[in-house]
This record gives structure tokens, sequence and C-alpha cells, in this order.
């Protein structure tokens, strides 16, 4: 059971996911690994006082220092809430001691001090590196984990374990950007988790972070796995546990037809996808799943489930290796902001090679690339990651000509639906006539038609083609 930020933002929030827990575990043949994301918001803020303290902006009222006691007296301010005013229990944590609010209170204060003695090491040396940047960031999980497990003091007749991830989340020293040793990791995982279970309580856990090195050296090198990293560690531990669902729960009710921020009210809940689908839709936009999520659930055949913290008695949406029953694609999905890239060569003309020489700049410059269309002297590539364009074009340019596009978006209209039903293609380049497409690309599966088109026309667009597909 994943939390997001959002679901635990604050005392209400933390309340409601102990609810939620608790109702798990009165089915009684169910026990839960609980996995949080850092509180909403904390994440942002980590990395901005990693850039200020960069800029040697410790103090006054806009600096590190001033945003560290804040970030503090929210920790604390919802911990005091979690056991009562001053530290007095309410009724329902009844059991719990003083003893047990000023251990649990020094546990705040001590990780708060382990926080700012990183940011003051990076404001006196002025050197941010990726693997400071990772100690620092990681910060957020562990104070939102523990405060969940205490949430839980009192209320249940099991315990529950604040486990750190970096004892058993084994990954590659691509700090920022980790990715987990997945054979050690799930071995790691098996033995602290599920021992746990069986033997001691329920384990609470954090996503989103790892370690590297000698896992005897507990956290000697903190890694994370990049943002919205904690749907993969959540996908991860399920397969590792052999989990029977992995429940991702957000602020929404699960995967929708289209961005609700375009189509708005006429957005509707997709009930059930295909692993295929969701990875789809996750990849070209969808915020509601992290597109690595789906590997380790599909490995195993483990259902992933998107449920709404905020209105547990909603189903959500079921991903599963079973279709639904739509006879037209399943949902829209759509990423703003990207760079379309154009490299032209009369050199690429029955030229072997040419193809890996491209990929192998954007792979340099670790530059993912999400859609990819070639003629026979040209191929043109999206970016969504445009801090190295400049250094990318000028390698290109030795062999190349190269031509940039910025301020492009790219739609995807998925189903699977879409192989067995040529007509639909045609209905959505039909819809699509009237405005001026840079790209038409169809994925090898041809479960999605991906087109890439003007940031301007985007809303336009998915507008026109939920009215067609999506009706009232």
């Amino acid at each position: 059971m994943k939390f997001g930020g959002t679901s635990v933002q604050d005392t209400a929030a933390i309340r409601k996911v102990r609810d939620i827990v608790k109702a798990t575990l009165e089915q009684g043949n169910k026990l839960p690994v609980v996995v949080v994301s850092a509180m909403a918001g904390v994440t942002d803020t980590l990395v901005r006082m990693s850039e200020k303290a960069l800029e040697g902006r410790l103090e006054g009222s806009v600096g590190v220092l001033s945003d560290l006691r804040s970030l503090q007296t929210r920790h604390l301010s919802v911990l005091r809430d979690l056991f009562g005013n001053s530290g007095r229990l309410d009724a329902k944590f009844r059991g719990q001691g003083e003893a047990d609010f000023n251990a649990a209170e020094a546990v705040i204060y001590e990780r708060f001090g382990e926080l700012e003695g990183l940011v003051r090491s990076v404001a006196t040396l002025r050197e941010l590196t990726p693997r400071s940047q990772d100690a620092i960031i990681s910060i957020g999980e562990r104070l939102s984990s523990f405060l969940v497990a205490n949430a839980f003091q009192g209320t249940i007749n099991r315990e529950l374990l604040d486990i750190d991830a970096r004892t058993f989340m084994i990954t590659d020293d691509q700090f920022t950007c980790a990715n987990p040793r997945m054979d050690e990791a799930k071995r790691f995982i098996h033995r602290a988790l599920v021992t746990d279970m069986q033997m001691r309580g329920v384990p609470v856990t954090q996503g989103f972070i790892g370690a590297t090195g000698d896992i005897r050296v507990r956290g000697t090198y903190t890694t994370t796995l990049g943002r919205g990293g904690s749907d993969y560690s959540a996908a991860i531990i399920g397969a590792a546990i052999g989990a029977e669902e992995i429940q991702i729960w957000t602020d929404v009710d699960g995967m929708l037809t289209a961005d609700p921020r375009i189509v708005f009210s006429k957005a509707r809940l997709v009930p059930q996808l295909t692993f295929v689908e969701a990875a789809e839709l996750a990849y070209f936009g969808a915020k509601v799943l992290h597109p690595k999520t789906i590997q380790p659930a599909l490995e195993k055949g483990i259902p992933v489930r998107i449920l709404n913290s905020l209105n547990p008695k909603s189903p959500g949406t079921i991903i599963s290796s079973e279709r639904g029953d739509t006879n037209g694609p399943t949902a829209i999905a759509c990423k703003r902001d990207v760079t379309v890239v154009d490299i032209t060569s009369t050199r690429m003309l029955m030229a072997h090679g040419f193809l890996a020489k491209v990929f192998e700049v954007f792979a340099r410059f670790k530059t993912a690339i999400d859609v990819v269309t070639t003629s026979e002297i040209s191929v043109s590539v999206t970016i969504d990651d445009a801090s190295h364009l400049r250094q990318i074009a000028q390698e290109l340019e030795v062999f190349a000509q190269v031509e940039t596009l910025p301020q492009m978006a790219i739609l995807a209209v998925v189903g699977e639906q879409l192989p067995e039903n040529p007509r639909l293609i045609g209905e959505i380049l039909t819809l699509l006539g009237r405005f001026p497409i840079q790209l038409v690309s169809q994925s090898a599966a041809r479960r999605n038609l991906t087109v890439v088109l003007n940031n301007d026309d985007l809303p336009a667009v998915t507008v026109q083609l939920h009215e067609k597909f999506f009706p009232e």
C-alpha cells in the first residue's frame, strides 16, 4: 500500500491512512507493507534548500535555516497532533505515554539536526554533488514514514515498524536517478519485510530512496530513484514479497480518460487497464502513475490498483493482464513543453550505423527520447529534457543539419482496440486534419497513436478527441 505526498500531507491525511490500513488489517488474512512518500511539498522545499545552500544563503527570512525551521515546525506539529496537544494523548491513542512522545520528538529533532549539518556543509564548501543532494532530499521520506508509524501506536494490536529503505533497496551509484540492483534488492526486501510481517508487525517504509555500496554499512551512500520513484519502490517491494496486489493511493479516483485540467468535468474514470495501456499512458503524461511502476508488477503478474485516499470507497482503476470491454480508445494522454529535434543528412541515404550514431549522442548526455520518426535522409525525435540540447546539437552538427522546435506537445491515444480496428486510426487522423501536426508515430505494439503538435493546439485537439470517443 503506497501513499503519496498528498495522502500524508498533514495530521488529518495521516489519520485517513491509518483508517485505510486498519480496514485492511481487519479483513483478517491481509498483511500490508506500507510505503510512503514525503509530505506534500517537502521534497520541493528540500531541493530549494540545497540550491540556496550552494549559493551560501543560510541566514535571513528566506534563507536555508528559515526553511529548515518551518519544515521542522510542520513535522513537530503533526507529531503533537497525533499524540494530542503537548504530548498528552487523545482517546484514540490511549496506551502511549509521555515518554513515548518525548522519544518520538527526539527522533524528529535528530533528523533535522542531520539535515542542518548537510546544508551547512554544502554552504561551507559551495559544492552540491548529486550524492549530497540525495542525502538531503531523502530526509523527507524518512520523516514521513516515522510519523505514519507513530500514528498507529496504540490503535491496532500489531506493531508498526518504521523500516529504513536503505537497508534493502540496493541501487547503483547514479545519484538522483539511481537504478535498483534488482536481484540484490529483492533478496534483501524479502528478508527484511516478509520476516518482519510474520514475526513482529506491519512494516512502514519509504519510497523513492535506497542505498548504494556495502549494504552492511547502512545508509553509507543514500540514493534516490528520481521524481515519482515512490511508485516504483512500491512495485519492486510488491514483486519481491509476492504481494496479492500493489495499491497506489493518491488524491484522485484513478486513471482518467483525459487530463481533467483540459477536459474538466468530462474526464471519466477508467475502471480497468491492461499493463501495456497503463505503461503507454504513464509514459506519455498521465501523472497518476510513474511509468516504471508497471514492469515489476507485469513480470510477476501482480495487479496494480490506483485508489483515492480522500475517497477510499471509490473502486479506483485496476491494472492487470485482463482487457476492459471498451470498443474504442481507452484514454488520452498528453505531455506539454517537449522539443522536436530534426536531424537531416544526405549521408544517411543507404548508410548503415547513422541512427546508432545519432542515438549515441543523446545517450552520452543522458537525454531520453520519447518519439522517433525516420525517412531516408532524416530522423526526428522529441525530448522533454532540453538541459543539454545545445551540446547535443553541436555534436550532431558535425555530421548532419539540425533544427529544433521548442514549445511542442505530445498527444497519445491509447487502447488495446487500436490494432484490431483500423477504422479508429482513420477517425483519429480525420479529427486532427485541421491542426498542423509535426510528427505522427505508432508504437510497435500498435496500441497507441502518437502525434506531436504545437502546445497551443493541444487543448482543442484533446477536447475534440475526447468528445468523439468519450461522449457524455
